[in-house]
């Protein structure tokens, strides 16, 4: 079970499953309602889905929760970064309240723009036992934004395979 509602979250992480064998369903598929994320990191809210998930189906649940965190904005926009893009997921509009944002602070030179990608992911099991990994990618934000290559939930995933899959 993948506790995700978000497709591009899903096809990523049956990328990522793929193999392992896994064919996993989604928390939107079987028509779960997503918690409320209410932790106060990534790893909180990657928790606070998967148990739900695994409690709602009796299935281990995998769920990731990620964002970007920019150092000039005091680490926003972080654990809200889909709030950002609004109810239409529009992430190249967060990116632009960013960029405005940076400007407005004055952050124009690329040592003021550092920023990082967060994703923590976690399983949880049925009996309530969990595992958890949280990976980073470090870097400079630049306008228009660009960049392909090991994406941040993936590196956490090599993390979670390492440990859980063998």
């Amino acid at each position: 079970m993948i506790a995700t509602h978000n497709s591009g979250k899903l096809a990523e992480m049956r990328e990522l499953l793929a193999p392992y064998g896994i064919d996993a369903t989604s928390a939107g598929e079987l028509g779960l309602k997503e918690p409320d994320e209410t932790g106060l990191s990534f790893r909180d809210n990657a928790r606070i889905k998967a148990e739900a998930a695994a409690k709602a189906t009796g299935l281990p649940a995998f769920a990731d929760d990620s964002g970007l965190a920019v150092d000039a904005l005091g680490g926003a926009p972080g654990i809200h970064s889909a709030r950002w893009a609004g109810p239409n997921k529009d992430f190249r509009g967060a990116m632009q309240t960013i960029e405005d944002k940076l400007h407005e602070r004055g952050a124009t030179a690329p040592d003021a723009r550092k920023a990082h990608f967060v994703s923590a992911l976690c399983v949880a099991w049925p009996d309530g036992h969990v595992e958890e990994f949280e990976a980073r990618v470090d870097g400079t934000l630049v306008w228009p934004p660009r960049g392909k290559g090991l994406s941040h939930r993936a590196r956490a995933f090599v993390k979670l395979a390492e440990a859980c899959l063998g």
